[in-house]
């Protein structure tokens, strides 16, 4: 670890210093990993902190309890989703045979707060920045609910959290705003008995990238599979100037990655640049994507009621309730159509599960529909012939 520049050497002594600090709880460690470049180095220097402990005193018990935490929202960017399925194999496998206390948890959203579920069986429309139910049902919630029961479990927990100042001037106005002066952890904003902590607030984008080109993953992963999907993934107006530690590896990397329906941000960039670099697949993806924004507002695809009834039509005679459930109808024939040829060029993805499917024709029943079942439609798109009374609809 000498080679390791001193200013990170620092925050893995500052990780060991926070990791050996005496509590009554030994409060467990939950860190939040996305798989992208900052949650990637979050992790890396809190694994070489945890090795330096054993390295120094093998003798060591590592007591505290550090918990990988990936929320995956259901429709997260199958590129991504693709990779990070693959690395949190990997790291569970690594932690187990370097005997490190880390376990590696998955959480999604309740069924009935699926993205899907939510637009096609519930008929919200889709998120905008005025109603983005998407952030509090498939994000906010899943990860809430996994961290109050551990800290039932363990009394108090300690979330680290992967933020830097240099991202944005919104995220360092964040941080700063929740530190507290002259301490590493503060308070959380949400969960009781929960603190934050932020080590790597102070990286530069450079010294991000640094840490992931020069330095080999230390649970055995190849680190250049990362870089490519943020190299292949950078919009076309974004450079990537800064060579960091030879001329292939260069500091690459505002890129976000996110759910590949998101109908929040007015063009998804990311993805674009994907398709542009010869993910061409995703294609049907982003003229879905595009199309849930042009249709959002369109009156014949909304009620003129709210689901709770109340009336929903503006001055000029403009429905804005939920979705029709024609409208609905028409949403689920073309995703599963999209689905259906995606999966030619990647069998294993699946953009809705069987599950939502299940779930959606209960709310369909509960909406009074009675006439056009999802099984009809999937057997439409998929050729099947299953019947509507057995749900059986991924046979």
């Amino acid at each position: 670890m000498k080679q390791l520049p001193t200013r990170i050497l620092s925050i893995i002594e500052e990780l060991i210093d926070q990791y050996q600090e005496d509590d009554r709880y030994n409060r467990p460690w939950i860190i939040g990993f996305s798989g992208g470049k900052d949650s990637t180095v979050l992790l890396t220097l809190v694994w070489l902190a945890l090795l330096k402990i054993k390295e120094d005193n093998p003798n060591a018990e590592l007591k505290r309890q550090v918990y990988v935490v990936c929320n995956d929202t259901m429709v997260e960017n199958p590129v991504i989703e693709e990779y990070v399925t693959t690395v949190l194999q990997t790291i569970q496998k690594a932690a187990k045979e370097q005997q490190l206390p880390i376990i590696v948890k998955t959480t999604t959203p309740q069924i009935e707060d699926t993205f899907w579920c939510c637009v096609i069986g519930k008929g919200y429309p889709v998120p905008n920045n005025s109603f983005r139910f998407c952030t509090e049902k498939m994000k906010i919630k899943p990860t809430s609910t996994f961290i109050t029961n551990q800290v039932a479990a363990d009394g108090e927990a300690i979330i680290l959290i992967g933020t830097r100042l240099d991202e944005s001037q919104q995220r360092a106005k964040s941080i700063k705003k929740h530190d507290i002066k002259g301490h590493r952890l503060s308070k959380h904003p949400l969960n009781p008995n929960t603190y934050t902590y932020a080590p790597i607030k102070e990286l530069m984008l450079e010294e991000v990238w640094y840490i992931i080109n020069a330095f080999p993953s230390p649970w055995g992963f190849d680190n250049q599979i990362l870089f490519k999907i943020y190299m292949d993934a950078s919009a076309d107006d974004y450079e990537c100037p800064v060579v960091v530690t030879d001329d292939k590896h260069k500091s690459c990397g505002q890129s976000r990655f996110g759910c590949w329906v998101c109908t929040v941000v007015k063009e998804d960039k990311s993805m674009s640049a994907l398709i542009k670099n010869g993910v061409a697949w995703m294609q049907p993806l982003l003229d879905f994507r595009n199309r849930l924004v042009d249709n959002r507002n369109v009156s014949e695809n909304r009620s003129e009621t709210r689901r709770n009834g109340q009336p929903a039509v503006d001055e000029t005679g403009h429905n804005m309730g939920n979705y029709t459930i024609e409208y609905r109808i028409q949403l689920l024939r073309e995703l599963l159509t999209i689905q259906k040829d995606t999966q030619q060029y990647r069998s294993s993805i699946d953009l809705i599960t069987s599950q939502e499917l299940i779930a959606i024709q209960v709310m369909w029943y509960r909406d009074g529909n009675f006439s056009t079942t999802v099984n009809d439609i999937y057997n439409e798109v998929y050729g099947y012939d299953l019947q509507n009374d057995t749900y059986r609809l991924a046979a």
